[in-house]
C-alpha cells in the first residue's frame, strides 16, 4: 500500500510540473494576442458564446433538412 500510494505521489507531481512546463513554454512562444485569449483576459463567456453557436448552427441545419423532406415526402400533414 505504501509503494502505490508513494508512485501515486510521484505521478502527481510528475503532472504538475508537466502542466506548469508545458504552460509557461506556451507563454513565451506565442504571439501577445494568442496568449491572452489562451490565458483567458479575453475570453469571457468563449465556451457559452460557442455552445450557444453550436446550437443554433444545428437547429438550423435542422430545419433546413425537415424542410427539405417535408416538401419531399409531403410533410407532417400528409393523409394516409
Amino acid at each position: 500500500m505504501g509503494k502505490r500510494a508513494f508512485w501515486l505521489l510521484v505521478g502527481m507531481v510528475a503532472g504538475v510540473i508537466a502542466v506548469s512546463k508545458a504552460r509557461a513554454y506556451v507563454r513565451a512562444n506565442t504571439p501577445t494576442p494568442v496568449s491572452r485569449v489562451l490565458a483567458g483576459k479575453e475570453s469571457d463567456n468563449t465556451v457559452v458564446r460557442t455552445i450557444v453557436g453550436l446550437v443554433e448552427e444545428f437547429n438550423a441545419t435542422r430545419q433546413a433538412r425537415e424542410a427539405e423532406l417535408n416538401r419531399r415526402y409531403g410533410g407532417p400533414n400528409r393523409s394516409r
